[in-house]
């Protein structure tokens, strides 16, 4: 069998790295290049240097630097609320108790719902409450971040609580035993063995809020479109905009998409790195 795999190990990866070079790493490629060019298409692209990085920080009436800022803040925001309420909600639901399967069940379900819909669904609902207020989500930039919060929240508390439910059902009984038998009460055993031993799932849910925070678009779009005044526009969207929506500045988008990507990166990787050097091995 290990003949065979060597033998034949290129009929099945070389079709696999073909689409994945051609789907990720060229495009990622061009898309560094165009980065530094003045285009409409990929065919009249002419290198401009640095410049297109220049008009990002240089454009006063370009809101990137609200956008930046503003998505920070909300996904420290919503990292948080999100993985302390899946956390609390998982704890629950691994208890012995009757119903946890149909519990389960419906909190996993909002994530099934595309994030255009989302959107649009709770523009509709907030609007409704917010409307008695004489205010609506696109009031201020303040209405359209608790909104993202609370969209978020609804929608990716389900899936990460099914992430910690995991880790949690895979620690050894005989811990919490030995730590009951020690005379341990219920918070030094979630302090001190719970969580320890939950965190690579703690690691991997970090990781998934942090990106999608990060490069959160479909909801924002349906949500709040930017409102007022492009003040509560993240910066996804601020980066789509800018390619779409402001003829020249093309190049000026792609820049920014590259910063996006870098910042995003270096972000994720230090928090895995920290993360990880919390893990417990079991």
């Amino acid at each position: 069998m290990n003949k065979a795999i060597k033998k034949y190990w290129p009929v099945f990866v070389l079709p696999t790295m073909l689409a994945f070079t051609i789907g990720f790493i060229a495009p990622f490629i061009l898309g560094i290049y165009l980065s530094f060019c003045k285009f409409t298409t990929v065919t009249d692209a002419k290198w401009v240097g640095l410049s297109n990085y220049a008009k990002i920080w240089g454009d006063a009436s370009d809101p990137f630097l609200h956008s930046l800022w503003y998505t920070a803040l909300f996904t420290v925001v919503s990292v948080l609320l999100i993985n302390i309420l899946a956390f609390v909600v998982a704890m629950f639901l691994t208890k012995k108790i009757r119903g946890t399967n149909i519990f389960r069940t419906i909190f996993f379900m909002p994530n099934l719902i595309g994030g255009i819909i989302l959107g649009y669904i709770w523009q509709l609902l907030l609007n409704g409450i917010l409307t008695h207020f004489q205010r609506t989500l696109t009031y201020s930039s303040v209405y359209g971040f608790w909104g993202l919060v609370i969209l978020m929240c609804w929608q990716q508390i389900g899936y990460m609580m099914i992430i910690y439910i995991s880790g949690i059902q895979n620690i050894p009984g005989e811990l919490i035993e030995a730590a009951k038998i020690d005379g341990a009460n219920s918070r030094q055993i979630l302090k001190n063995v719970t969580i320890p031993m939950v965190m690579p799932s703690i690691t991997i849910c970090t990781f998934l809020t942090l990106t999608n925070g990060f490069k959160l678009f479909d909801q924002n779009l349906a949500l709040t479109d930017g409102a007022p005044s492009k003040m509560s526009e993240m910066l996804a969207l601020n980066i789509y905009n800018t390619f779409y929506g402001r003829t020249g500045y093309e190049g000026v988008g792609q820049a920014k998409a590259v910063l996006f990507f870098i910042l995003v990166a270096a972000i994720a990787i230090t928090q895995n790195i920290l993360t990880r050097t919390k893990e417990v091995q079991q």
